[in-house]
């Protein structure tokens, strides 16, 4: 299972000469045979041996021993013979295609050939001389050479009748001539250009004549003249196409080759409608038509309206001599060519623009009137311009709106003051908007709010200053370690039935002090200070006129609110900073 290999770097000579040696030793390293008491056995043998994958078997004894072992001898990878030196290793690259036999020699793949196996063998049938091959099956053609099997020469270029023996030739074929071999020496036997019986001459290389039979003309006869093309006949005659000429049947009364003569004279009355009578010296007659009428015996009325003179949709009436065309309406002229002009008499008014249309008119009217004719003036109210819930009354043209109490203004979008000095104009409970310029910018009002905003502002700021020095001046009164806030009891007028609500932002504690109301606080502790706990968040715009810019840093505040005429409460709070 496990054999002993030895390697030999040169031809196996086919024999070989074993020593086999048992020793006694208590150490792999110590493997020496100079001492011969260690020396267990010695034997040796010499045994000719064929390379092959066969084993030899041998058994061998002496003394105390016995040994049995097996031996053969194999070459190495890729090399093969009795002696192991020939070599061969299978590839398939560009420097080969084949694989080794038994033997060692080489055995080209399919498709290839030669010492190494590197020449492809081309396509069966291809031309040794004019073709070759880079992979197995291929037949390319070298220059000058074409088809399946390269076989075939190429011409010249542009030659279209002719051959070739060698490449780029161009021998013409019989009949024909020139460098390309595309003039045509006998072009009437190759094409048979002349039709219907005519006699084809060759005059050149590639010209010809041809002969036509009667009744035929053309280059090559093929159009058959047809001598009824021109109307020979006259009178109402009817004309018969014949091999090279015609025939006329003439109706009766008529008679000549063409039916030019007529058997009726002016004795007979063969004018119509007026027509005048002249006899013909040579046989029949003519009629000269009066205006409107025609035919040889004026028979036919002139329809002056077959052409369509009239335009635009217009009527045609046939007169005796001329048209008459009825135009509809919105044109005239004499074919009705001419559109009616509507904006000519300038219908639109109050500086409205006329746009003329097909029988009609448009106008544009300008900002305040509407209508046809822009005659009917624009409801100033009808797009609401008052605010506020006032009212919009039209009066001359205009609009005027009705303030209701607390607005004033053009269109009532300004808030008045508490006790503004305004007219009052039908009734003493509504205020009215003069609009004393339709266009003008309301200046006057505008300039008003402009100071009433600023008089608001310079107040509500020295109204600030102030509370903040009282509340200084208070809070230097309480004890600095006194963080209880306190609600004073509320006064006389407020009921005891009635329970109240307090929400306090940014404060420590709240103590409830009034014994005759319950009250529900926002405010954390509250219910050991006598207060009813109502909500977890504070909300501090539910107390009456407590504005955040009344809190400040650590500041004593005293608000008094009234609820109604009868529910009151003061409370006094010490507050933290806030965060807007």
């Amino acid at each position: 299972t496990n054999p002993i290999q030895f390697s030999f770097g040169f031809t196996w000579p086919g024999t070989f000469s074993l020593i086999i040696e048992a020793l006694r030793t208590d150490s792999n390293d110590d493997l020496s045979t100079e001492n011969p008491e260690r020396l267990i056995s010695r034997m040796t043998t010499q045994r000719h041996l064929t390379v092959g994958e066969d084993w030899s078997q041998d058994l061998q004894g002496g003394g105390r021993t016995e040994l049995k072992y097996s031996y053969r001898f194999v070459c190495d990878e890729h090399y093969y013979g009795e002696g192991c030196s020939v070599f061969c290793r299978p590839r398939d690259d560009t420097f080969g295609h084949f694989t080794c036999g038994e033997r060692g020699e080489i055995i080209c793949n399919s498709g290839w050939k030669g010492q190494y196996c590197t020449e492809p063998i081309c396509l069966p049938g291809c031309d040794e001389d004019h073709g070759f091959c880079d992979k197995p099956g291929e037949c390319k053609c070298r220059v000058g050479f074409s088809g399946k099997y390269c076989d075939d020469c190429i011409r010249y270029p542009g030659c279209l009748h002719g051959t070739c023996q060698q490449p780029w030739q161009c021998n013409c074929q019989e009949g024909w001539g020139g460098l390309f071999c595309n003039q045509d020496l006998n072009y009437c036997t190759h094409h048979k250009p002349c039709q219907n019986g005519a006699t084809c001459t060759n005059t050149g290389q590639g010209s010809y004549t041809c002969s036509c039979r009667p009744g035929f003309t053309g280059d090559s006869c093929e159009i058959e003249v047809n001598e009824c093309s021109g109307s020979p006949c006259r009178n109402g005659g009817s004309c018969t196409d014949l091999e090279n000429t015609y025939s006329c049947t003439c109706p009766p009364g008529f008679y000549g080759r063409n039916c030019e003569l007529s058997a009726t004279t002016c004795a007979d009355g063969p004018c119509f409608n007026g027509g005048r009578c002249t006899d013909n010296p040579e046989g029949g007659y003519f009629c000269q038509c009066p205006t409107g009428y025609a035919g040889f015996n004026c028979e036919k009325k002139i329809d002056h309206c077959s052409s369509n003179p009239c335009s635009n949709g217009a009527q045609c009436l046939d007169l005796v001599d001329s048209y008459l065309c009825q135009c509809p309406e919105g044109f005239i002229g004499t074919h009705c060519e001419d559109n009616i002009e509507e904006c000519a008499d300038y219908p639109c008014q109050n500086g409205g623009t006329c746009q003329d249309g097909l029988n009609d008119y448009t106008c544009t009217c300008p900002p305040g009137y509407t209508g046809k004719n822009c005659t009917s003036a624009v409801n100033k109210c009808v797009h609401n311009p008052c605010h506020n819930g006032a009212t919009c009354h039209e009066r001359d043209g205009r609009y005027v709106c009705a303030c209701i109490p607390g607005y004033g203004g053009r269109n009532c979008q300004f808030l008045l003051p508490d006790n503004p000095q305004e007219q009052a104009v039908e009734g003493a409970d509504k205020r009215y908007s003069y609009d004393e310029d339709d266009g003008a910018f309301p200046w006057t009002a505008v300039c008003a709010g402009i100071i009433l905003v600023l008089l608001v502002l310079i107040g509500g700021a020295v109204l600030v200053v102030y509370i903040r020095l009282k509340l200084q001046q208070r809070s230097q009164q309480i004890d600095s370690h006194s963080e209880i806030e306190t609600m004073n009891n509320l006064t006389n007028n407020c009921s005891r039935d009635k329970d109240l609500s307090v929400s306090v932002i940014g404060a420590t504690q709240v103590k409830n002090i009034n014994k005759k109301v319950d009250f529900q606080s926002d405010a954390a502790g509250g219910e050991k200070n006598g207060f009813k706990s109502r909500y977890s968040l504070v909300e501090y715009n539910l107390v009456h006129e407590l504005k955040q810019e009344d809190l400040g840093k650590e500041d004593t505040h005293t608000v008094c609110a009234c609820m109604s005429s009868n529910y009151c409460f003061c409370l006094q709070f010490v507050t933290n900073s806030l965060s807007s």
